[in-house]
């Protein structure tokens, strides 16, 4: 799963640390989830994108081995 959260990130000109306390997850969290390692759950994707003030399917993208 793709996804833009480092660029948002810059937009807002936040931290992992800071996106981390908005969403009420470890900074490791968002490390491992903006590296593709992680998988965030839908209730999780939701805060994030929430924080950003856009829609998931804005932030999150399947890509083709994930369907």
């Amino acid at each position: 799963m793709k996804n833009t959260i480092k660029v948002e990130r810059a937009r807002m000109d936040i931290t992992q640390a800071e996106l981390a306390e908005r969403t009420n997850v470890s900074r490791q969290t968002i490390n491992a989830i903006e590296a593709g390692k992680y998988v965030p759950s839908t209730v999780l994707a939701l805060k994030i994108a929430g924080v950003f003030g856009k829609g998931v399917n804005d932030i999150f993208e399947l890509e083709a081995g994930d369907r």
